[in-house]
């Protein structure tokens, strides 16, 4: 068991909270991301398929936006695979600032990062890209932000405005390329989020069996089941643990109580309109400029310079 620190005190917090809720960034320990990398195969799962083949069919104008001589800062990097389609599109690369929670997975995608750009500055950095606190090194180059795969949907609108505005901060006047989901639907939804393998089922029971491997919490991962529906007047996926019967669940010297039905809210992933989320780019002080869309308008890339840039 290793000692407290902060994924003990927002589970310990989200635990005693009604509703019971903790935040999604807790589902990425090794375990996790290896688990989210299956996720990503799965048929049902478009987010992945669809923001890679926007970023291969458009990279020489996403190259474009971007310019010469970048560093690249991604938040939420995981295995680096989606900013490969980028630096191999972009003229004379500086740098490379992966930000990811996980450290091992983090570790392991930067050298093969650095096998493949020989000339990059691959400077990996384990941490929170969610909190203020977060120290990125001094820059190697005009930095430039990278936010794919529609992370920006698992915050309530509110605090993703908060996380645009930091992130703007951040990036000393740089661009953002931001991936975001649109609202469609919600069977196609509920199938993404409901694999027929069970992986995302998986993936959500993982929290808990972390809790038990670094928290010596006593989840019975039996007792639970994964949840996962569309909730149209917030344009959200809800993931949910629900607890199968009446239960009690030690962690840090204290227990809990659980009726049979209650849940743990994990994850929220809102869904967006074009407008929608310009106009939330807009609260935060981004300028909207391009956007791109796949055919079948299930996903979005956005470019966002700075607002007080703005030509």
């Amino acid at each position: 068991m290793s000692e407290p620190g902060p994924f003990a005190d927002e589970l310990l917090a989200g635990l005693r909270a009604r509703p019971r809720a903790v935040a999604p960034k807790w589902f990425y320990d090794e375990a996790g991301s290896r688990l989210f990398e299956r996720i990503c195969e799965l048929p049902e799962y478009y987010p992945t398929r669809t923001e890679l083949a926007l970023l291969d069919r458009h990279a020489p104008e996403l190259a474009e936006c971007i310019g010469a001589d970048a560093e690249i800062v991604e938040f939420g990097a995981g295995a680096s695979r989606k900013v490969r389609l980028l630096l191999s599109a972009l003229q004379r690369p500086v740098g490379f600032v992966p930000v990811d929670i996980s450290g091992e997975h983090l570790a392991e995608a930067a050298e093969r990062l650095r096998a493949e750009h020989p000339g990059l500055i691959v400077r990996p950095l384990v941490g929170d890209y969610t909190v203020e606190g977060l120290q990125l090194p001094p820059p190697a180059g005009r930095r430039v932000g990278f936010y794919p795969g529609s992370s920006i949907g698992n915050f309530e609108p509110p605090w993703a405005v908060r996380l645009l505005e930091r992130y703007r901060r951040w990036l000393q006047g740089g661009g953002l390329l931001i991936g975001v989901d649109l609202v469609k639907s919600p069977a196609l939804l509920h199938a993404a989020y409901n694999d027929a393998q069970g992986v995302t089922a998986a993936f959500n029971l993982n929290l808990l069996a972390r809790a038990n491997r670094e928290l010596g919490a006593d989840f019975d991962l039996a007792a639970w089941e994964h949840a996962a529906h569309y909730q149209p007047s917030l344009q959200r996926i809800e993931m949910h643990l629900v607890s199968r019967r009446a239960q009690q669940v030690r962690l840090g010297g204290e227990r809990f109580h659980f009726d049979e039905g209650e849940s743990i809210h994990t994850e929220n992933s809102y869904k967006y309109s074009v407008a929608g989320f310009q106009a939330l780019a807009r609260r935060a002080g981004w300028a909207p400029q391009a956007v791109w869309i796949d055919g079948a308008r299930r996903f979005s890339l956005h470019w966002l310079q700075p607002a007080s840039t703005e030509p």
